[in-house]
């Protein structure tokens, strides 16, 4: 298994590289650069290309609407030759609160463009002409006026590799069977290692019967918060406002997929109680009402034997890469954090 790190929307991202560095030394084999509504991923994994060595970089995630396929496609080529072929594209369909309300684009047909987006990527990858002519991205004008621009175009430069690896997040069971089908990793969030078989099994099943062999096995990258020690117990509470933000403020009702993926754990009425206090503005009272389960099951909080054995769990359950979300408030904790879990991992 290998350990990666999630890097922090917030703070001086100079300084975030300059502690990935570090990190790399001790055994830090991925880092992975999330795009929400914050500063822009690329700009920042640009940097890190420059300033690591080894570690592979990833998106996590750029939102599948908010770029053309053809410019994700440019942008992927660019990261991975810029980083000599350490890049993995990572992937999402975000959720409507970003995607409409930031963006201000229509959240719409998520599986059909997803699916879109890579056929296309892959296609300038390997230096095709662009003549796509899927559903949700052909221009819309009669055949027999053809697209009314000349001659198709390819991409110019030759990519350092005509295949760069793509990493789909994904919970629902659309998604996932997407993900297992087409992509060469696959992104869950809350993962829970003792029910993930129960929720994601059958969708990974029918994903990858109709998967192209020549993506070999697919990856599994889970993102856990992690605090190691014999007085790390009161973090517990630290990630339960994490969770409530996600189960009861990413969405309205009936919209909200992370609250979804609560009641698919068997945390139904618990989901609903998050939701409604979230939701009413009484976001500490929905924090104190995430199950203890949930938050102990999907995080790697406690000693280090206790974190051993969840870390065994997690491989046991098929994940290949664990990307940490260290609770330690200072570099050197976060540098013992990494160490320990890289140690134990291998």
């Amino acid at each position: 298994m290998r350990i990666g790190i999630q890097t922090s929307y917030s703070g001086d991202f100079r300084q975030t590289a300059q502690e990935i560095v570090d990190l790399e030394q001790v055994g830090l084999d991925v880092a992975m650069v999330a795009e929400v509504y914050t500063f822009d991923a690329v700009s920042q994994l640009g940097y890190l290309a420059a300033v690591t060595d080894r570690v592979e970089l990833m998106s996590g995630i750029l939102p599948i609407y908010s770029r053309t396929p053809a410019l994700t496609a440019m942008t992927a080529a660019g990261l991975d030759l810029v980083s000599d072929g350490r890049f993995t594209l990572g992937l999402g369909a975000s959720g409507p609160q970003v995607v409409e309300g930031w963006h201000g684009v229509p959240y719409d047909a998520p599986l059909a463009r997803t699916r879109e987006v890579v056929e296309i990527c892959r296609s300038v990858w390997r230096r095709e002409r662009l003549e796509h002519a899927g559903p949700k991205y052909t221009i819309p004008l009669p055949a027999d006026q053809g697209t009314g621009l000349g001659k198709p175009l390819k991409l110019i430069n030759t990519p350092v590799r005509e295949r760069i690896p793509v990493l789909l997040a994904a919970i629902g069971p659309k998604n996932v069977q997407l993900a297992a089908e087409v992509a060469e990793y696959w992104e869950p969030i809350f993962f829970h290692p003792e029910k993930a078989h129960d929720v994601w099994g059958a969708s990974l099943d029918a994903g990858k019967a109709q998967r192209d062999p020549a993506l070999g096995e697919l990856g599994v990258v889970a993102g856990v918060p992690v605090a190691i020690g014999d007085d790390v117990e009161g973090l517990l509470e630290f990630v339960k406002h994490g969770v409530a933000l996600y189960v009861g403020g990413m969405g309205a009702k009936g919209k909200n997929f992370y609250n979804d993926l609560a009641v698919r754990y068997g945390f139904a009425e618990e989901a609903a109680t998050i939701q409604d206090l979230y939701l009413a503005g009484r976001k500490e009272e929905a924090a104190a009402a995430v199950p203890d389960e949930l938050v102990r099951q999907t995080s790697l909080i406690g000693p280090e034997s206790w974190v051993a054995e969840r870390v065994a769990a997690f491989a046991e359950a098929g994940v290949t890469v664990l990307t940490a979300q260290p609770l330690d408030d200072t570099p050197a904790g976060r540098r013992r954090t990494i160490e320990t879990l890289a140690r134990i991992a291998r």
